[in-house]
């Protein structure tokens, strides 16, 4: 049941990600302005607290998702997050340590079609998705393979199997440019 149950997830997400533009829903943007300790963001570019700054909005500002990019140029530094469905962009002023912080929430399709994709989802996610792909390869060679055991059924089944592949094969060599 499980392994429908994944089959099920990759199906139907493969579904609406095929067609995202039907499945398009709005994204909230939410853009906020604080101030953090100038300290963390003075001096040279090796001496900017990366971690201390990362935490700081994770803490405060509830940001979420991974911290990506964290670019430092001399006037400011822009720190990325980003997850499922979601990223946040901080710019902040390296001689103040004025931010301004946009977060971006897409909806509930959107956070399925990037753990579909394993986008934006950490080591972990991947797993599963591997996880996954072995559970449903291994299904379907059962499946196969159990056509050779059915000898009323084998012709059929077998036929079956070649004419979905040249089915496949066609669509593909038509139109796919």
């Amino acid at each position: 049941m499980f392994a429908f149950l994944i089959l099920f997830f990759f199906a139907a997400t493969g579904f609406t990600l095929n067609h995202a533009s039907w499945f398009d829903s709005e994204q909230k943007v939410v853009q906020r302005q604080g101030t953090l300790d100038a300290a963390w963001v003075a001096g040279d570019a090796n001496a900017v607290k990366k971690f201390e700054i990362e935490q700081y909005f994770v803490r405060t500002q509830g940001v979420k998702g991974q911290a990506g990019d964290f670019e430092i140029s001399d006037t400011e530094c822009d720190v990325s997050f980003k997850g499922p469905g979601y990223e946040a962009d901080a710019t902040i002023d390296r001689a103040t340590g004025r931010f301004q912080l946009t977060e971006t929430r897409s909806g509930f399709v959107a956070v399925l079609n990037d753990l579909h994709k394993g986008r934006d989802t950490g080591t972990k996610w991947s797993v599963v998705i591997d996880v996954a792909a072995i559970g449903m390869t291994l299904v379907s060679l059962t499946g196969l393979t159990l056509i050779f055991f059915l000898t009323k059924r084998r012709a059929f089944g077998l036929m079956a199997i070649v004419i979905g592949a040249a089915i496949c094969y066609l669509a593909y060599a038509l139109w796919v440019p």
